[in-house]
């Protein structure tokens, strides 16, 4: 295996998750990449750690259970799978997962079983999902290169070349090459995020306005006591860490209520194992009350989705991410959020981050009152362009702009 992969796995053992000693951790990858998970294992255990939970996933084994199991199973769930997540995490465990997947795995597949898994399974997780929404506990989500994933980004290429170009692009946007420290390379990226998040945060906008040529145009209320994140986080018991990697996003939540206008998305969207080209939502006091899409069976997967629960048809989370950014520049679609999402400004349909002051330690309730969404879905989509221009609105009503011809402004 090339060597840069141990280079990895250090990096997301002492960056992504930075596992203390004497903690546990939950190991979720494909079963397929067993020979870097032993890696991550490895490292895990030299890092101090008490145990480490391996929960292998077959992309293949979901397919066939969605397409042939029992109809009636899609509306339970089984107890001890949502005990051992919400118990793990109440005992302070972190959690680590690795992707990497076809991205047409799931064509075919009756969208309707996933929406109705999720809709019995989320709130059995509840408890874990808010100690993670909320950084209470350290989580890290990573990828790895796979065939056929290798094989949609770079069409007409043989197998081995295509999956040599996506190694290098993961290991890339990973700031990983042959010859330097990436834990290092990350603790500076970290630093420069950092500092970005700290000015935006200190302009307290009350509402960002978004504008292109695509037929956006779109107002998005903040609300009161809101804060910027971005590069790694803290958990409640102070221990750094990187949620998602790679990450050139700095974000925050939207007011719940406060959202209007329309919005087109930039990239492709992939849900379901379903590629939907471009799409537009329109909002009216905080609600999506319209959707476009070009093919009447996308705009039903869309409308199931944001249906799943009362909140998910409510924004979560607006990210500003530069048109210039590194993933961008690389002018290579993934089709895969985690990679997507920082080629480009984003916004989340569903559950809110709680990234308001003394938002961590509110009730649901509270968080509702402090203008919050709940949802048990979270799901990211793309808005960014060449020519997207946001303006802040700031408390003594002085507009300021944020980004200007798809970069921050400042």
């Amino acid at each position: 295996m090339d060597p840069r992969f141990e280079k990895y796995a250090k990096l997301l053992i002492s960056v992504g998750i930075n596992v203390q000693p004497g903690q546990t951790l939950v190991i979720r990858c494909p079963v397929d990449k067993a020979p870097f998970a032993r890696m991550l294992v490895s490292e895990a255990y030299r890092a101090g750690a008490r145990e480490v939970v391996m929960r292998w996933g077959d992309q293949f084994i979901s397919r066939e259970t969605y397409l042939h199991a029992a109809d009636e199973i899609f509306d339970t769930y089984r107890p001890w799978d949502a005990d051992m997540l919400n118990t793990l995490a109440r005992e302070g465990a972190a959690f680590l997962s690795v992707i990497g997947s076809d991205p047409d795995g799931m064509n075919g597949v009756d969208h309707t079983r996933m929406v109705r898994s999720s809709r019995v399974f989320g709130p059995a997780v509840a408890e874990y999902r808010e100690m993670q929404m909320s950084d209470k506990i350290q989580w890290c989500i990573a990828a790895l290169p796979e065939e056929k994933w290798a094989q949609k980004m770079y069409p007409g290429v043989s197998g081995g070349e295509a999956m040599e170009k996506l190694t290098e692009a993961i290991f890339s946007t990973m700031h990983i090459t042959a010859d330097n420290d990436p834990v290092a390379a990350w603790r500076a990226h970290n630093d420069a995020l950092n500092t970005r998040k700290k000015r935006l945060t200190e302009y307290r906008f009350r509402s960002l306005h978004y504008t292109n040529s695509l037929g956006t145009d779109l107002v998005i209320e903040l609300p009161q006591g809101h804060y910027w994140e971005g590069g790694n986080s803290r958990s409640a018991k102070g221990v750094a860490f990187n949620a998602n990697m790679p990450t050139e996003e700095i974000f925050t939540a939207p007011k719940r209520d406060g959202v209007n206008g329309r919005v087109v998305s930039t990239k492709p969207f992939v849900i379901g194992g379903e590629i939907i080209p471009t799409f537009a939502f329109t909002f009216e006091q905080g609600k999506i009350v319209k959707v476009e899409t070009a093919d009447p069976k996308h705009r039903k997967m869309l409308e199931d989705e944001i249906g799943v629960d009362e909140g998910a048809c409510y924004l979560g989370e607006v990210a500003l991410v530069p048109y210039d950014s590194p993933i961008s520049n690389m002018d290579t679609l993934f089709y895969d959020t985690l990679f997507d999402e920082n080629a480009s400004c984003h916004l989340a349909f569903g559950a809110s981050y709680p990234t308001v002051e003394g938002g961590a330690d509110m009730t649901e309730a509270e968080r509702l009152a402090a203008g919050l969404n709940q949802s048990i879905t979270h799901e990211d989509f793309m808005v960014g362009s060449a020519d997207l221009n946001i303006t802040g609105l700031t408390p003594d009503g002085r507009e300021i702009p944020v980004f200007v011809n798809g970069n921050f402004a400042f």
